[in-house]
């Protein structure tokens, strides 16, 4: 049934309320409906939130859209985690009705003495409607209306004026006066932690930090989590909230890969982590050369101690000697010749992997995933980033994020799929908290603003957008071939452009050469080697991006707006490769310009949305460059002039607007 207020086309709402809609504790998050009536009677709406323990909130007040007279918004705020739904109720309001109508027919001397009849039954009604417990003064403010609107020898002004003085409107604000209410939910909507929302990742290899040459044989010594610890104080210097760490379980020895991906190998060659399992253990192991659990869980109370939450990739599969082929062989696809098949991604091959066949013992898997995730949940792992979900079923994922958020709410999922936009929308609804996304591949002016606007309006309510800037698979060409400004570049997008973004280590290095021509992957690919870096020597020669790093999330630490998801505005350039954006929090406005191009200074006009900065067309107002300190004013239009040499970017943080 549509109801007395038909209330159609209800948002944020996922496939039909099935899953609940994504928030974060205290983040605004928009619900819009399209609220209307018969005739032409006055109507409102309100947004009712019902907490996890099932209480009601207080209403908050829609309004109505100035060019969509239909559409009501609002943003309401929940205040704490978990499980949440909110209802839009739509309602008759004769109190706006009767005032619409006086204001028309009491100076024009129609109907004068019935109007103030009706307004008096109203305030009579608003008084009824008064809760027990209300105070005194909203009786005494109804009570004093009434008899204004009563007194003849007053002008007509004047009674009218006492049926809406400010002390009336404050009451009804409290209290409004609700009929044929008709109500739309409720629909779901989880909150989660604000991790969930905003954080900053870099991503290391344990094994690579503190790794050295042995002076006497030449042969690279591995790093461990002791040595590993050592580096995270930098890290939490340059203001990352989380460390995470490529698999760190034993390695599989049949099979193995040399460097670049290689398939000849030497026994010092130490193998991709993500071909788990060997005779050493599985999934519930740890590396030997990495050390023991004790030492994992010195590394994770160290970077509790820097304020870091450490992050473990979950990859379900195996290499051909994980303990799992030999006890559960069922849980593999056996090939018509007999053999386990390896993974594949055409023109791809990983022969030292086995991919999970799960409609083998679904049960069996199911469970030993859980027991999984738990022992390292166990072990202070609150973080985990899954490798490549979309290759197994939905319905999985479905099923253990749902037993884990049942009993740990604030453990959280961040999922690894480059893959089909559907399988991503979907994989995020069903409880995955954070999902890797298409940014490194969108580079172009036009590409980012389509994209930005999209992450940040369009999907946001169901997908949370993680931009990593790069990763141990994926070298973009842009950095390949744009030098140091295309790393500041790429950071400033990403750091500015959504509240959780992501470092690969390395990338404060300028790392950028490419395996091939042509290819993503980077030559002496850490995935496959022990890559040692001298990180102080190049922060001393300065050739490092670390400080700018450092920069970047000092910012967003500081400013509310850079810790939001639906609050970016896309703004307008004359260059095609200079991109403007702009986000707001309340007063707080940052206005992000970027030159794309990392070969050439670009000079144009940036044109400003005023509305969409919270002023009036004409306002001018001052803007602080936070990278280089420099100070102007700013209008609607303004020219810039972006030196990639120098600094390619501005980011601007907004004063008080002059008229």
């Amino acid at each position: 049934m549509v109801g007395r207020i038909p209330i159609m086309d209800v948002t944020p709402v996922v496939d039909c309320g099935r899953y609940p809609a994504k928030a974060a504790v205290d983040e605004p998050f928009p619900v819009t409906a399209l609220v209307f009536r018969e005739g032409h009677d006055a109507l409102n709406a309100d947004v009712v939130l019902t907490d996890p323990a099932g209480v009601r909130r207080p209403p908050t007040r829609m309004v109505r859209d100035a060019d969509e007279p239909d559409l009501w918004r609002a943003e309401v705020r929940a205040d704490q985690p978990g499980p949440w739904t909110f209802e839009v109720e739509g309602w008759a309001d004769p109190v706006e009705t009767w005032r619409h109508a006086s204001e028309i027919k009491v100076p024009a001397g129609i109907d004068v003495d019935l109007m103030f009849a009706e307004g008096v039954l109203l305030l009579e009604k608003i008084a009824a409607n008064l809760p027990a417990d209300v105070d005194r003064g909203a009786v005494d403010v109804i009570a004093d209306a009434i008899k204004g609107v009563q007194d003849r020898d007053r002008p007509d002004a004047a009674r009218y004026a006492a049926a809406t003085s400010p002390a009336v409107d404050e009451v009804l604000a409290r209290y409004p006066l609700r009929e044929l209410v008709t109500g739309r939910g409720p629909y779901p909507v989880h909150v989660d932690r604000p991790r969930a929302l905003f954080g900053s990742w870099y991503e290391f290899f344990p094994r690579s930090e503190g790794a050295r040459v042995e002076e006497s044989s030449g042969r690279v010594v591995s790093g461990t989590f002791r040595t590993a610890a050592e580096r995270l104080e930098a890290v939490a210097r340059m203001g990352f909230d989380i460390i995470y760490l490529p698999p760190v379980h034993p390695i599989g020895k049949v099979n193995r890969k040399g460097p670049n991906n290689s398939l000849v190998t030497e026994e010092a060659d130490p193998g991709s982590p993500w071909a788990i399992g060997s005779d050493e253990g599985g999934h519930d192991a740890i590396h030997p050369d990495l050390g023991t659990f004790d030492d994992f869980d010195a590394f994770v109370k160290r970077a509790g101690d820097l304020g870091l939450e450490v992050a473990l990739d979950l990859a379900l599969q195996a290499a051909p000697d994980h303990p799992w082929v030999t006890s559960n062989p069922e849980w593999f696809t056996t090939r018509a010749d007999g053999t386990i098949a390896y993974a594949e991604n055409p023109p791809k091959k990983y022969q030292d992997i086995y991919p999970i066949n799960f409609d083998n013992d679904p049960k069996g898997i199911y469970a030993e995933v859980l027991r999984i995730v738990r022992l390292w949940m166990s072990h202070g792992v609150r973080v985990f980033r899954v490798d490549n979900p979309h290759t197994k079923p939905v319905e999985f994922w479905e099923w253990l994020l749902g037993e884990v958020r049942k009993s740990d709410p604030d453990v959280l999922f961040l999922s690894e799929a480059f893959t089909k936009p559907a399988m991503m929308r979907t994989l995020a609804a069903v409880g995955f908290h954070q999902s890797y996304t298409y940014f490194t591949w969108r580079n172009a002016k036009w590409e980012l603003e389509e994209y930005l606007t999209e992450l940040s309006r369009q999907t946001s309510h169901v997908l949370r957008p993680n931009l990593f800037v790069n990763t141990p698979d994926i070298l973009h060409a842009y950095l390949q071939y744009g030098g140091p400004a295309a790393f500041k570049v790429r950071a400033t997008v990403a750091a500015m452009g959504a509240p959780t973004w992501g470092v690969y280590a390395g990338f404060e290095l300028f790392e950028h050469v490419a395996v091939k021509p042509g290819s993503e992957e980077y030559l002496d690919s850490e995935k496959f080697q022990v890559r040692i870096r001298d990180w102080a020597a190049a922060e001393a020669e300065g050739h490092s991006l670390a400080p700018y790093l450092t920069r970047l999330n000092e910012l967003r630490r500081r400013h509310p707006a850079l810790q939001r998801l639906r609050n970016l505005t896309v703004h307008s350039s004359d260059d095609d490769s200079v991109l403007v954006f702009s986000k707001r929090a309340d007063d707080d406005v940052v206005i992000v310009v970027v030159n794309l191009d990392p070969h050439a200074t670009r000079e144009t006009t940036v044109h400003l949305d005023m509305p969409a900065l919270g002023m009036d067309w004409h306002h001018t107002f001052g803007v602080h460059e936070e990278l280089t300190g420099q100070s102007w004013r700013w209008g609607e239009h303004n020219y810039v002039r972006l030196d990639p040499g120098y600094e390619p970017a501005h980011v601007l943080t907004v004063s008080r607007p002059h008229q």
